[in-house]
């Protein structure tokens, strides 16, 4: 068994959609990147791309091809699972926390969690997504961006 951790971090900003986990969220704002910008799959991604000692997202899809240009985060999370199924592993389960301070994302967990099951080629109840806030602190609280972190167990098979 291996255990990855993953974080990443974007800025909100305007004229941009809000994809958290694969789900537009409604906001004025969204998240700044290159891809869709998608923080908690990023972090996902990030977890189960360390637990098998690959490097990051930015290894695998870097900001710099144009391939990745407004991409669906999904996709890149679908691709980083064909990583683990050719290694022979599986992933046991993820846990994730979506740190914002708005808008409010509870509602949508259930669709996130889902998406990234699908994504993933695991049952949704081996998925885990919480959102907290930072209560006003740093940037977060200031609204300035959306942070999410992850931790995933894989397995050989």
């Amino acid at each position: 068994m291996y255990i990855g951790q993953g974080y990443d971090v974007h800025p909100l900003v305007s004229d941009r959609r809000l994809v958290l986990g694969g789900v537009e969220i409604p906001f004025e704002k969204g998240l700044f990147g290159h891809s869709d910008a998608d923080v908690l799959c990023h972090a996902v991604a990030d977890a189960i791309l360390g637990a098998l000692a690959l490097g990051d997202i930015g290894v695998h899809f870097p900001d710099t091809d144009p391939r990745f240009k407004d991409i669906s985060s999904l996709i890149l999370l679908e691709r980083v699972a064909d990583l683990v199924r050719e290694r022979s592993v599986v992933v046991v389960n993820v846990d994730s926390t979506v740190i914002a301070q708005e808008p409010r994302i509870g509602p949508f967990i259930p669709r996130m969690r889902q998406n990234l099951a699908e994504a993933l080629g695991v049952e949704r109840d081996h998925i885990s997504v919480k959102v907290t806030s930072t209560e006003g602190l740093g940037f977060v609280g200031r609204g300035e961006g959306i942070a999410a972190q992850a931790v995933a167990l894989v397995t050989t098979c």
